[in-house]
C-alpha cells in the first residue's frame, strides 16, 4: 500500500494528488493508495483520501504501508524513514502556490545525497521514482542525536 501525506499547513499540493491520479489512470500505480491530502483542494478520482487523519489513523497508516509518498517536510520524511518505510519526496514549489518559497529543494537534496529517499523534484519523473522505490534499497535513517548528546557532555565536562 501507499500512503500519501501533505502535512498539516495551509498549502495546497494539487500538483501530487493528480500526478498520482495520473499513473493510476495509465495503470502504472496498481496497488492501493491512501491520502491525507491536508489542503488540497483536488479530489482524487483512483484513490481514497481524507483531508487530515488524527495521530493514531496516521500511525497506523504509515505503519500499513510500504511506501509513502509526501512532501518535503522534514518531519514527514524522518518519520516515514524511521519506520523503514520506502520514501518518494516530493517539494512544493512556490511558483505554484504550495508554499512560500523553495526551501524543500534543499531539503530534498540533503535528503538524496544521503542515499535514504528518493527524491522527486519533478512531478513528471513520478513514474520513474515509483518504478525506483520498487526495486532499490535505501539506506537506513540514523539519528545523531547521541552524538549531538555526548558532544554536549563532553564540553560540559571541560567546564567543570
Amino acid at each position: 500500500m501507499i500512503f500519501v501525506t501533505l502535512g498539516s499547513q495551509k498549502f495546497q499540493f494539487n500538483r501530487l494528488l493528480k500526478a498520482l491520479d495520473d499513473l493510476v489512470d495509465r495503470g502504472i500505480i496498481n496497488e492501493e493508495i491512501y491520502a491525507q491530502k491536508g489542503a488540497s483542494d483536488y479530489v482524487p478520482k483512483n484513490y481514497k483520501s481524507v483531508d487530515f487523519l488524527d495521530r493514531d489513523r496516521f500511525e497506523e497508516m504509515t505503519l500499513k504501508s510500504d511506501i509513502v509518498i509526501t512532501h518535503g517536510g522534514t518531519g514527514a520524511i524522518i518519520g516515514a524513514v524511521k519506520k523503514g518505510k520506502k520514501v518518494i519526496a516530493v517539494p512544493r514549489l512556490e511558483r505554484y502556490g504550495e508554499h512560500v518559497d523553495d526551501h524543500q529543494l534543499q531539503l530534498l537534496r540533503q535528503f538524496d545525497d544521503l542515499g535514504i529517499i528518493c527524491a522527486c523534484y519533478d512531478t513528471g519523473k513520478l513514474k520513474e521514482c515509483y518504478e525506483e522505490v520498487l526495486s532499490r534499497q535505501y539506506r537506513p535513517y540514523v539519528s545523531n542525536t547521541n552524538t549531538i548528546i555526548d558532544s554536549i557532555e563532553e564540553y560540559l565536562d571541560t567546564l567543570k
